[in-house]
């Protein structure tokens, strides 16, 4: 791979409502955001997404520029920006309602992304992006057109009432990499007919699809992380919760990091566990990261 690693994340972004008041967010958005700061130059971060010709979608761009992420991908369409309404219980916990016919449902797919879809180090993609068959299928085919060395991160992401069968195991076929949460795991195992502990069913399906690497978060309790026949399993340290909206995606982008770098599985998972429990300590998906977070790196 190059010194400067070529990332991409693809799907939604939108803005996340909470009663405080608009935040960006997204997933990918999210994700791509976190790794920006996270690595700095060492990595060209980009989103392939779409927003509309709004005043949300222009301070959307805005954003992600800021964050440091490439926004050529972006494309401007005739429908809205994304919105959801988010909702938080007194731990923290986020419900959804998402906004339809957005921007980033009608994602087109441009000749240009197969070109760059072959330069890429890794890729990151979910499930609410597909939920209309525009962005579906831009999505997959996206993914079709990347090298087979590519890390393709699969982040199960389930959002009711967003949940196919099918567009799930289309994905965890097109993916190398997967990461979900203790929510989503049971779900999953029930869908692939698998049984067993925690580890056990990670181990299955890391076999049955051939994963370069498992990630289960878990809220409270820690993270699990398997690659190859390599274990890793940490605790959470004791965080103040102010919401826990975009921790995973924080997670994910620190995991990534260490993917392409090849860093040492407890490395992997200690840094992504520690993005993570900041971004829980602070209102918003996308809060910057300290220097304290950002320059832990491994010798």
């Amino acid at each position: 791979m190059s010194s400067t690693y070529q990332v991409a994340a693809i799907g939604e972004m939108l803005w996340d409502i909470f009663p405080s008041g608009p935040r960006f967010g997204g997933a990918p958005a999210n994700f791509a955001c976190s790794l920006a700061n996270l690595s700095g130059p060492q990595t060209h971060v980009s989103l392939i997404s779409a927003a509309g010709n709004d005043p949300l979608g222009r301070e959307a761009i805005s954003s992600l520029q800021l964050h440091g992420v490439d926004t050529e991908r972006v494309k401007v369409l005739p429908q809205p920006t994304g919105k959801v309404l988010i909702e938080l219980d007194q731990d923290g916990r986020a419900t959804y309602e998402f906004a339809s016919d957005t921007a980033w449902d009608n994602l087109p797919w441009s000749e240009d992304l197969l070109t760059f879809a072959e330069s890429l180090d890794a890729v990151y993609f979910g499930t609410l992006g597909q939920r209309d068959n525009v962005s579906r299928d831009t999505i997959l085919r996206f993914l079709n057109a990347t090298q087979e060395q590519t890390f393709r991160i699969f982040d199960l992401n389930l959002r009711p009432p967003f949940i196919n069968d099918g567009h799930i195991l289309a994905s965890i076929e097109a993916a190398n990499v997967l990461k979900l949460n203790d929510e989503e795991l049971p779900i999953l195992a029930q869908l692939c007919r698998i049984t067993g502990s925690d580890r056990r069913i990670l181990e299955q399906l890391a076999d049955r699809f051939q994963f370069r690497a498992i990630a289960l978060t878990r809220g409270a309790e820690g993270a699990f992380l398997l690659r190859g026949s390599e274990w890793d399993d940490r605790p959470a340290a004791i965080t103040r919760i102010v919401d826990t909206v975009g921790a995973g995606d924080a997670y994910t982008a620190a995991l990534v990091m260490g993917l392409l770098r090849n860093d040492p599985l407890s490395i992997i998972n200690e840094k992504a566990c520690t993005v993570a429990e900041f971004v829980c300590t602070q209102a918003g998906a996308t809060p910057h990261l300290p220097a304290a977070i950002t320059k832990i790196r491994p010798n």
